[in-house]
This record gives structure tokens, sequence and C-alpha cells, in this order.
């Protein structure tokens, strides 16, 4: 793209300079493509930066504070570069852009954005955000990987791409998937069936993101081949894991002694990856989480990566990121309110409805 710049100030606007610039959007770039349908992603940038943004052909001009100018300039490139390796460009794509470009990270978003991680009837696996694509590149690198963070980060999810991948390139002879089957407010004697229906249930979200990387008609024979094994955490106790790519799913939901069990499965040319959200333990009370213990365990072993992932890097609808934000301000706020509380005489207590 071409562009010029030109400085310029508002009348009674000296002490705040203010830049103009056009940037030429290549003739091979659809502008629809750039813009959005009824330009639904230019109304987008409009809202997110401090510049006045008028488009007239494949010319787009933007007034305003250098910074900000600037980064719309960056944005527009980054568009432009997704646009070219054959992506879609979403409204999503355009806030996870601009999110990043806000965050002044070395990586490009084009290159976090256009990682494939796998494909599967048409349909691309890749990492949506900055932190999802750190956590892939740890798992690479790595042989054992925490990812933490709350539903909806696609840290299982992008486990189990990952999984996937290294089975179809034949790094890994087989994939193992885990859960500690552990109620979240049921029983499992109220559920009706034998020991593995009432496990099932526990299992179904690996199932499910199975389904979505692989053809379901060869899943059953990887199953009953023993290619993917997916089974619950005890079933793990007594085990060497040989050759396998391994993940440990709700491992919050461990005891300290469950995740050094599971840890200690590791073998020979293995990987293992655990994830888990350590603010949705469902432990009895007292219990302590395996998850919440571990990393300060383990912080410093080598080829060990801890992970975290925020509201920030929820993929699924936009409402959840912001349902995760909300909760994790009520929280803080409580956690806050409870400490300048401290006890009160004759052991009163006081409740917000």
């Amino acid at each position: 793209m071409t562009d010029s710049t030109q400085p310029s100030h508002q009348p009674g606007e000296s002490a705040r300079p203010r830049t103009k610039h056009v940037v030429v959007v290549p003739n091979s770039v659809n502008m629809v493509s750039v813009l959005g349908p009824g330009d639904e992603h230019l109304g987008l940038i409009e809202r997110s930066f401090d510049a006045e943004i008028h488009v007239r052909g494949n010319r787009i001009s933007m007034h305003g504070d250098p910074g900000e100018v600037a980064l719309v300039e960056r944005l527009l490139d980054e568009l432009v570069a997704i646009i070219r390796t054959g992506q879609g460009v979403t409204p999503e794509t355009v806030e996870r852009v601009v999110q990043m470009l806000r965050a002044d990270t070395t990586e490009r978003p084009a290159d976090v954005l256009s990682l494939n991680i796998l494909s599967n009837r048409g349909r691309s696996i890749r990492p949506k955000t900055l932190n999802q694509k750190r956590y892939v590149d740890a798992i690479d690198k790595h042989t054992i990987t925490f990812g933490i963070g709350p539903a909806g980060t696609g840290k299982t999810y992008l486990a189990m791409a990952k999984a996937v991948q290294a089975l179809q390139a034949k790094s890994v002879n087989r994939i193992i998937l885990t859960r500690p089957a552990v109620e979240a407010g049921e029983s499992l004697g109220f559920l009706p069936g034998t020991l593995s229906e009432k496990i099932d249930p526990y299992l179904r979200p690996l199932y499910d993101a199975l389904h979505d990387m692989i053809d379901p008609e060869t899943i059953p024979k990887l199953l009953a081949a023993g290619t993917i094994e997916v089974a619950p955490l005890a079933y793990m106790r007594g085990r060497s894991l040989n050759d396998s790519f391994i993940i440990l799913d709700e491992a919050q939901n461990t005891t300290p002694e469950q995740m050094k069990m599971f840890l200690t499965r590791l073998g020979f040319g293995s990987k293992i990856v655990v994830t888990g959200d350590v603010t949705q333990v469902d432990l009895p009370g007292g219990v302590r989480s395996g998850l919440r213990v571990v990393e300060g365990i383990l912080d410093e072993v080598e080829d060990i990566s801890f992970n975290r992932l925020t509201a920030n890097d929820v993929v699924r609808h936009r409402l959840v990121g912001r349902i995760v934000a909300a909760y994790d301000e009520f929280d803080a706020h409580r956690s806050e309110a409870a400490a300048g509380a401290g006890p009160r005489a004759g052991g009163a207590r006081t409740e917000r409805s």
C-alpha cells in the first residue's frame, strides 16, 4: 500500500498535533473484504480509534492524533495481509487485530491469525489471539505444557488440534485424552447406566472436539484400535505412556497427588498438555487443587511451560468474554471488600442483596 502523510493543526489546537494520512489499498484487494459488508468493518475501526476516516474508491484518508493514525495504517496493512492469505475477514478478526496492535507486541497480527494448525472438511483451526499463538508455540517447543484460563479460551481445543496434527505427522503413535470424573453439582450415582455410561458425559466434550478435527466415520476405528483413547484419569495409574500425545483436561479438579501421578506417566517420545481453569474447582471443600499448586513446584523445571489465557482470549460468542471479565471483576471487588471488612464485633454478619 502507498500513502502520503501531512502534519496539520486545527485552529486553537496548536498544542495537539494532528496528522492527515492517505493509504491506497492495492487494486488486487477487494475493498468489501477490507471495509466489510455495508462498511461494517469501517464502522468498527472508526469506533476503535480517535481518528476521522474517509474512503473514496481504494483511497482511505485518516485525520487525527499521529499515534492513532499510525495504528489505523498498521491495521489496514494487517487486514490486507490476512486477505491475501485467502482468509475471510470478520468483525471478530478486526477486533482481534485492534487488540493486538493496542498491546504493542512484536508479533504481527497477520502472522498470528494465519497460522494454520489443522484443516478438516474445508475448515481450518488457527489461534485467534496472541496468547493462543504463544500457547501453541509452547506446545511445539516443550515436552509438558500447561494451558490455564477461563472457559472458551481454546486451551483444550487447540491442544486437541496439536494432538491430531502430531498423529497425522506420525510424530506420535496415539492420542490419549483424559479428565478427572468429578461432579459439578451432580452425583455420578444419580445417573442411569453402567460405570462406563456414567463416565461418558464427563468425556463428551473431548469427543465433540474430535468430531471437529477428524472425519466422524473414522473415529470408531481409531478408538477400537487404541490409536485414540478417551478415559477417566483414574485409568492412567500404573501406566507408562510412550510415543503418545497426552491431554489432561479439567485439571483444576485433580488433587496434588493425582497431578503428580499423571505427570509421572510420561514416557519416551511423548508430549503432555494439561489444561484447566483454577476459578472453576469442583473438588470437595478443603481439598487442594493440583493445578493451583503445581506451578509453584515445577515453574523452574526445564522443558515445562506454563501459559495463561484470559477473558481477552475467549473465542466463543463475544458476550462470553464480557461475562468472564464481569465475573473476574465481581470476584476481585468481593475479595477486596472481604479483606477490608475484617471480623465484626459479636460475630455479626452483613449480606448484600
